[in-house]
């Protein structure tokens, strides 16, 4: 098979942004690590094996969606533009999306280094015509279009209900980045999770097989083998619930005993009970969402929902002025 042009752009965060990061999450009371720090070569995996649990919709619900509406979506938003995608991890949404829209090239950014390139490189494999830039980056901090792509005008495609890790300010500052990285009339395809019945919410979180407790743990293996932290896994449990008040689940690690932490030569003393905060997940509204979008310098161009609506995929289109 002929593969496509591919460039690899690695601003992968070092081991010192990494530490800096969770450092100030455990000084901090509550503490919390952001969630952007699940997503090594085995979060990454395990997180891929969360969409395929029986009570995770999202994911299946999504596909349907995009599988409904690509013809329509590509109508809208027309050929021969620069897709972006921010948080690619696996790029598996975009592939239903590609051969309507006929990008000039396609821009993955994850901060998943390996699970990135792999995915980066099957891409170009299976669209021979597909130019792919593939950019490893923290895209929270660092949300960059590669020198090298080419021009046209852009469309970014945010899909997974990601938007829900950042609290409601955060994602208004999200997506007017997006805004300015798509340009005046550029366009945002995003997934939404819709708010629904508590049940059904709390399931997601805690598959039966524990595959969503694994990846939570994961988290803390991973700072041990990569900053020489001495968790104890086994001292930790995982926990998940939708706040009603806030409309988030909430995804914490449970401190199971008193114990201490070492890291970078510091110490961390928890008590038994303590949480360590690792998510948020918002679900909104189609209307809180297109509020948060105006905000942030869009407008709606149409929105798709399941028919039992769960979930929702909103199209926006930026326009001319500061927020």
């Amino acid at each position: 098979m002929t593969r496509g042009t591919i460039e690899f752009h690695d601003l992968h965060p070092t081991p010192a942004d990494l530490a800096a990061e969770v450092l100030a999450g455990l000084r901090r009371r509550p503490r919390s690590i952001p969630p952007k720090f699940f997503y090594d070569a085995e979060g990454s995996r395990l997180f891929d094996a969360i969409t395929q649990t029986p009570e995770y919709y999202p994911t299946r619900t999504e596909l349907a969606i995009l599988h409904a509406q690509a013809a329509e979506i590509a109508a809208r938003v027309g050929t021969g533009s620069l897709l972006v995608e921010p948080g690619g991890g696996s790029c598996s949404k975009v592939r239903i999306l590609l051969q309507g829209l006929r990008p000039c090239a396609y821009v993955p950014m994850d901060i998943a280094r390996e699970h990135l390139w792999v995915a980066a490189e099957q891409v170009a494999a299976e669209f021979p015509w597909l130019e792919v830039h593939a950019a490893c980056t923290d895209f929270t901090r660092l949300m960059e279009v590669p020198t090298t792509a080419p021009e046209g005008p852009r469309v970014a495609f945010f899909p997974g209900s990601s938007i829900g890790n950042f609290d409601p300010p955060g994602a208004v500052d999200f997506l007017a980045a997006v805004a300015g990285l798509v340009g005046p009339g550029g366009f945002l395809l995003i997934g939404v999770d819709l708010k629904k019945d508590r049940a059904r919410l709390n399931a997601a979180y805690n598959d039966a097989a524990g595959v969503t407790a694994a990846f939570n743990r994961n988290l803390l293996a991973r700072i041990n083998r990569e900053l020489g932290a001495d968790f104890d896994l086994a001292a930790w449990r995982h926990l998940a619930f939708y706040n009603e008040d806030l409309g988030r689940i909430e995804m914490h690690l449970v401190s199971e005993r008193a114990q201490t932490v070492r890291l970078d030569g510091e110490t961390f003393d928890f008590t038994a009970g303590e949480t360590l905060h690792t998510e948020n997940s918002y679900k909104y509204t189609v209307e809180e969402l297109q509020q948060l979008a105006a905000e942030a310098g869009f407008q709606p161009e149409a929105v798709w929902t399941d028919s039992e609506g769960l979930f929702s995929v909103h199209l926006l289109r930026a326009i001319e002025g500061d927020r």
